[in-house]
C-alpha cells in the first residue's frame, strides 16, 4: 500500500438535510433556561453528547473537535464531525466498526451521491416500497497531509462490492492502519459508476479543516430502485 500527500480543499460528505434544521426544541420552551433543561435530558441518549463527555469508551474525547471561541462564536461544523466518530452503524461501514466512527468523503460530489445513494436504495429494498425523497447537505473540508491509500489496489478485498465481505475486510485493514498512527485512507469508490472516482475515510477529527456548508441536492425516488437527482436551487 502507497502513501499519498494530499493538500485539497472542499472534500464533500453528504448529510441529511435534517441536521441543518434549527433546533427543534425550542418550540417547545418559553425560555432560555427551559431550552438548556431540555437540552441536557436530550444529552442524556445523545451519542455525541456522551462522547464529549468522556462516557464512550472507544472514543477519548480529547480526539474531538471543540469551540476554540465562545459560544455566539462556535466554529461551524464541530458537531458535524463529532458525530461522525461517536453515532455508528449496527455492524459498522466499510472502515470503521460499530464501536467507533469515521468521516467518509469524496473529491467530486456526485461520488458521494453515489454512495449515499446506493445505502438509501438498499433500505428502500428492504420495505419493498421505492418511493422517497430526500434532500441532503454538502459538508465541505479541506485535508492537509500523508493518507495511507489503496487506489492502486482495486482488488483489494477491503473493496469487495458485497458488504458482508468487504466490511470485515476493510475493518481490520482499518484497525491495522490506525495502530500504526494513520489519519485516514485515500480509497476508489466502490458505489460510483465507472470509471468511478476517489473517497477519503479520515480516522482522526483533527485531520478534518474547515469545515464549511455547500450545496444541496434532492434524491428522488420514484416505484423503482433508480433514483433521479436534483439540485435545490
Amino acid at each position: 500500500m502507497r502513501q499519498t500527500e494530499i493538500s485539497d480543499r472542499g472534500l464533500v460528505r453528504l448529510l441529511p438535510a435534517t441536521y441543518h434544521k434549527p433546533p427543534t426544541l425550542r418550540g417547545l420552551v418559553d425560555s432560555d433556561e427551559e431550552l438548556e433543561i431540555l437540552a441536557e435530558l436530550e444529552g442524556l441518549t445523545s451519542g455525541r453528547l456522551i462522547a464529549e463527555k468522556g462516557r464512550n469508551p472507544h472514543l477519548d474525547p480529547r480526539e474531538l473537535a471543540w469551540q476554540r471561541r465562545s459560544r455566539d462564536l462556535r466554529i461551524y461544523g464541530d458537531s458535524h464531525v463529532n458525530a461522525a466518530f461517536s453515532y455508528t452503524r449496527q455492524g459498522g461501514n466499510r472502515f470503521n466498526s460499530e464501536t467507533r466512527g469515521a468521516l467518509y468523503c469524496a473529491w467530486d460530489v456526485r461520488v458521494s451521491v453515489s454512495e449515499v445513494a446506493w445505502h438509501r436504495t438498499r433500505e428502500l429494498g428492504f420495505t419493498g416500497c421505492f418511493e422517497d425523497r430526500a434532500r441532503y447537505v454538502e459538508l465541505l473540508a479541506d485535508f492537509i497531509g500523508v493518507f495511507d491509500d489503496l487506489s492502486d489496489e482495486p482488488d483489494h478485498p477491503a473493496l469487495e462490492a458485497d458488504p458482508e465481505v468487504g466490511y470485515p475486510e476493510g475493518q481490520s485493514l482499518a484497525q491495522q492502519l490506525r495502530r500504526a498512527g494513520s489519519r485516514g485512507l485515500i480509497y476508489p469508490s466502490v458505489r460510483a459508476p465507472a470509471p468511478g472516482g476517489s473517497c477519503l475515510v479520515c480516522f482522526e477529527p483533527r485531520a478534518i479543516q474547515n469545515v464549511r456548508p455547500g450545496a444541496s441536492w434532492d434524491l428522488v425516488w420514484e416505484g423503482t430502485a433508480h433514483y433521479s437527482l436534483h439540485a435545490v436551487a
